[in-house]
């Protein structure tokens, strides 16, 4: 066989290779239209249409008047900025307190660890609502909590923590725990205590080993955790309603206003496309410092 014939041989078995990828690549892309559809049909119809309706005032104009609004008037700037804060406070409470707990579990025997993981876990198997009305009945005027501290002698007038910031920062970071221990855990099983043990046998002492060596190797669980609490804080409803009482008004208390009260479907998408817009700013500010598989990782 001629080197020619062999060329042309060649050729045509690259061809024919490059078609039967082509086949099974169209096979697959056909066998996922079903699901691009769908996704398409229930999440990129609705976010386009609520950015258009962003758009248009009352009237029907195209205006901008709904993003500016957000900025100019007083009640919008409070709410956007009292979300912000109590998202950023309730993330640093969770932060501190989780910490803790998934470190004291990395220490703790096996089945007692399993054990703290359950108890964490107990919340995700009654709703939001119930959660958020069983804190109703403890902070309370006369719910059990000032009870308590009534009775021990350590207040004389019951505390209040119904109806005001307090008790929605309360509920909110008892919803958002779990969501940060369970990546935090995740990430502090991986890290080998033979690191530290390393650390303290050339010198350092506990705690500086614990800072320089441990923390540093836990900080993408506490990043995921941080990220997941704040953005997931940013939409709380149900909890700042019932345990605010109207005075703690978020912007998705905000949003419904408008939508329910007002009939104001603009400013509220505008709200709604800030929010969105927002939420994927953050994610990809954390993907420009750290890969967002990594953060999220298991």
């Amino acid at each position: 066989m001629t080197s020619g014939t062999m060329a042309e041989t060649d050729d045509g078995r690259a061809t024919a290779l490059r078609r039967v990828a082509f086949r099974e690549q169209a096979g697959l892309a056909m066998q996922a239209v079903p699901a691009a559809a769908l996704i398409g049909f229930l999440l990129v119809v609705p976010l386009v249409w609520l950015i258009g309706l962003s758009f248009i005032d009352k009237k029907g104009a195209l205006t901008l008047g709904n993003y500016t609004q957000m900025f100019t008037d007083t009640s919008y700037a409070n709410s956007l900025w009292l979300t912000v804060w109590l998202a950023g406070l309730v993330t640093l409470i969770c932060a501190v307190a989780g910490y803790l707990l998934a470190y004291a579990m990395t220490v703790m025997p096996r089945w007692a660890a399993g054990l703290c993981l359950a108890l964490v876990a107990l919340p995700f198997w009654t709703s939001l609502l119930v959660r958020t009305y069983a804190w109703l009945v403890l902070l309370q005027n006369r719910g059990v909590v000032n009870k308590l501290l009534v009775g021990t002698g350590m207040i004389e007038e019951p505390l209040r923590m119904m109806h005001n910031l307090t008790g929605t920062m309360i509920g909110m970071t008892h919803i958002m725990l779990p969501f940060m221990v369970f990546p935090l855990y995740a990430a502090l099983r991986r890290i080998d205590a033979d690191y530290v043990k390393a650390a303290v046998g050339l010198g350092a002492s506990p705690t500086y080993a614990f800072w320089r060596v441990f923390f540093p190797l836990s900080l993408p669980g506490l990043l995921a955790g941080g990220v997941l609490v704040f953005v997931l804080s940013l939409g709380f409803y149900i909890t700042p309603a019932l345990l605010g009482g109207g005075r703690t008004i978020v912007m998705a208390l905000a949003i419904e206003r408008d939508v329910n009260l007002n009939l104001n479907w603009g400013p509220a998408s505008a709200v709604a496309v800030l929010f969105v817009a927002a939420v994927l700013g953050i994610f990809a500010l954390v993907g420009r410092f750290m890969s967002l598989d990594r953060v999220f990782q298991r």
